[in-house]
């Protein structure tokens, strides 16, 4: 390996905290979407805490698509880091290699 260095951890973490909220987030988008509005007794409010949990629950299952693709993209980003330290450390041994045939 070469000198270039990232630490591994770094990537497990951020993929267990993306992973972590993507879940989080459709636990609540379940829980919202599944909520009894008729609790609140009045129709209008009823209406208005339906309209509320559409919403959130929309925009809850657009978050954790975004989420789900960071960590899509933190896998990317170690995989290329992983390619480059070796592509790096194979470039320093070919130049070694060069140098002591001269």
């Amino acid at each position: 390996m070469s000198d270039l260095r990232l630490e591994d951890t770094v990537f497990v973490q951020l993929k267990k905290t993306f992973s972590s909220i993507s879940d989080r987030m459709e636990t609540t988008r379940r829980t919202l979407r599944s909520a009894d509005a008729s609790a609140v007794g009045e129709s209008k409010l009823i209406e208005d805490v339906q309209d509320f949990a559409d919403d959130w629950g929309h925009g809850i299952k657009n978050l954790g698509k975004h989420t789900h693709g960071a960590v899509k993209m933190i896998n990317t980003i170690g995989e290329t880091f992983d390619k480059l330290d070796l592509d790096l450390a194979e470039s320093l041994k070919a130049a070694k290699s060069q140098k002591k045939g001269k």
